[in-house]
This record gives C-alpha cells, sequence and structure tokens, in this order.
C-alpha cells in the first residue's frame, strides 16, 4: 500500500504542477488556455470517482471477492494514465486539444484509486484505517517535494517533457501495478496487542 500511494501521488503531483506549463510550451496554449484546461482532469475526475464508487460496489455485491475487485480499480488507476501519457509522449501529430483530451482522461481515470488502494486501508481494518491511511498518505506525500522538483531538474538537463514529466510517471504507475497486482490483499488483518 505504502509503494503504491506512493506511486499514483507521483504522477499526480508531477502533473498538478507541471501540466500548466506543459500545455503552455509544449502545446503553444495561451496562460489562460492552459489554465482552464488544467482544471479539466480534476473535473472530470468528479464523475469518473462516482462511476468507479458503482463499479466497486456492484462488482463485490454480485459475489467478487473484494481483494480482486481492489486489484482491478487500482489497475484501472494506475494503467490508464500511463497509457495516455505514452500517447502524449509520443510523435502522433495530434493536436494540442486532443493532447488535452488524452491526458485528461488517463490523468481522470486514476480516481478508480479511490475504489483501489484508499479503500484497503478500511478493508484490512476498520480500526485502524486511519493510521495505516496517515502512514501511506505520509510517504504519498514526498513525490510532491521530491517528483516536482526532479521534473524541474530534468526539464532544465534534457528540455524534453517526455523524459522530465511522462518517462518517470509511467514508471511508477507500471511498477506500482506489479507490486499492487503482486502483494495488494484486502484480507482483515488484527493489531491488537492481545494477538
Amino acid at each position: 500500500m505504502v509503494y503504491a500511494h506512493f506511486c499514483g501521488s507521483w504522477g499526480h503531483y508531477t502533473c498538478l504542477s507541471w501540466l500548466p506549463t506543459y500545455f503552455g510550451e509544449e502545446l503553444g496554449l495561451n496562460l489562460t488556455e492552459a489554465a482552464w484546461v488544467s482544471i479539466l482532469p480534476p473535473l472530470v475526475s468528479v464523475f469518473v470517482t462516482s462511476f468507479a464508487a458503482s463499479f466497486a460496489d456492484n462488482m463485490i455485491s454480485n459475489g467478487v471477492e473484494t481483494t480482486k475487485v481492489r486489484k482491478i480499480c487500482q489497475t484501472i488507476a494506475f494503467l490508464s494514465p500511463a497509457i495516455c501519457m505514452i500517447l502524449s509522449s509520443l510523435d502522433l501529430g495530434l493536436p494540442p486539444w486532443e493532447v488535452v483530451g488524452v491526458l485528461t482522461t488517463g490523468l481522470a481515470l486514476s480516481s478508480f484509486a479511490l475504489s483501489g488502494l484508499y479503500c484497503t486501508h478500511q478493508d484490512i481494518s476498520p480500526e485502524y484505517a486511519s493510521v495505516l491511511l496517515g502512514i501511506t498518505n505520509t510517504v504519498g506525500a514526498v513525490p510532491g517535494i521530491v517528483g516536482v522538483a526532479l521534473t524541474g531538474y530534468l526539464l532544465d538537463s534534457t528540455h524534453s517533457w517526455t523524459l522530465s514529466l511522462f518517462v518517470p510517471s509511467i514508471f511508477f504507475y507500471l511498477s506500482g501495478t506489479a507490486v499492487w497486482i503482486l502483494f495488494a490483499s484486502s484480507k482483515p488483518q488484527s493489531f491488537s496487542n492481545k494477538d
């Protein structure tokens, strides 16, 4: 859970910080357009979150094991932005607004994490879910400092948005998916002293 939280936060925080600049410098949008399109992923995420919650609840109510549901949702949350970042970084000749649409779609679909990783804390220990979330969220805050600064450093060094913004995020999304699929579990755990 700790590594998955770190990986998801890396993509989230670096994009939150750097997409307006990317939209302006790389896609040629003016400052006002870049600012407006930068709010699209969070806005679309509101709708995706509602769908993801219903999707997960329906699967669980139809007898799908909770761990499997959490793995499916988190895999969607990680692979969607990774695929969309790969598409955006390739020279496919897409017009700027289509690149914005692709990135918005991928980042909005990362909201499936709310039915994946973020529910797992409650699944494994309702009593200590807040403590578990505090631990994973503390580690998840690190990319907000390190990832944002490293992206700027890489951009200054390479002058490549692909190498500085997309490749690290894609790496963390893909490695996070692998770790999540291999190790995630919603099996209840007991953390009491008497156990």
